[in-house]
Order: C-alpha cells, then sequence, then structure tokens
C-alpha cells in the first residue's frame, strides 16, 4: 500500500518510464505540469499533460491528487467510472491523436488500473472539485 506523508493511500501511481518523460518535458518548457482525463473525444480517455494552467479546470473536474509532483484531474463523469480503483500513469509508443505534450515525442501517456482493496479504501487521499482546488490555490 503506498501512502503519501499523511498516510493516505494514493490514487494516482506513475511509472519509472513516465517519470523520466515528465522530466525531459520540465526542461523542454521550464514550467509545472499538470494532467487531466476527460473520457470525450480525441483521446480524451487518455490522461493528457499541459503546461500548469493551460487547461482550465472547473467545477466539473476532480482533483485526485499530485502525481510526480503534478496536479491529476479528472472529469467527474468520468471519475465516477475510476473512483474504485488506483491508477498507475505510464507511457507506449505510438502517437496519440490529443493535444498532450508528449505526443510530438511520438509517445504518449496511458492509464493501467487496479481496483482498491477495502482497506485501501477507507484510507484514500481525499478529492476535491476543480473549483475547491483553485480556491485553494488562490488562498496560497
Amino acid at each position: 500500500m503506498i501512502t503519501d506523508e499523511n498516510n493516505h493511500v494514493r490514487r494516482v501511481l506513475i511509472t519509472e518510464e513516465a517519470m523520466e518523460v515528465i522530466d525531459s518535458l520540465r526542461k523542454r518548457f521550464g514550467t509545472d505540469l499538470m494532467f487531466h482525463q476527460s473520457g470525450g473525444c480525441c483521446d480524451g480517455s487518455s490522461p493528457m499533460c499541459f503546461e500548469k494552467g493551460d487547461f482550465k479546470v472547473g467545477s466539473n473536474d476532480i482533483w485526485m491528487g499530485k502525481v510526480y509532483g503534478c496536479d491529476f484531474f479528472m472529469n467527474e463523469d468520468q471519475f465516477e467510472y475510476w473512483k474504485h480503483t488506483q491508477l498507475t500513469l505510464d507511457v507506449t509508443p505510438g502517437r496519440g491523436s490529443s493535444f498532450s505534450l508528449e505526443i510530438p515525442m511520438g509517445i504518449r501517456f496511458m492509464i493501467r488500473s487496479r481496483l482498491f482493496t477495502m482497506e485501501e479504501l477507507d484510507k484514500l487521499i481525499p478529492t476535491k472539485s476543480g473549483e475547491e482546488y483553485l480556491q485553494e490555490e488562490l488562498e496560497n
């Protein structure tokens, strides 16, 4: 069971390969990054990577935590399907048809998942709406 500093079970994990891609993107863009998974068209069911703030989150998005220092959001409708699973951010060869930052590298981010155990479900990191997240950002 992988937990954060508050002993909450992380909702999103990451592979070493995905960390390397994020490191490369951080060097290339020189800024913080974020992820959003919408479940919509154009590879929308795949996690998309943006420069932090380039994708506008709102009341229909759920903040699921940070993965390798990047905020990870999911559309609330999609979250209803995935809320019982732990996601692992990974990469795979091939170009997706999205606006995600890694696409020109000939790879794309993808999600692997597994169901949480009953014990883990009781210790999940709390989620917040995109509005709550934005309000906290303004206050900090």
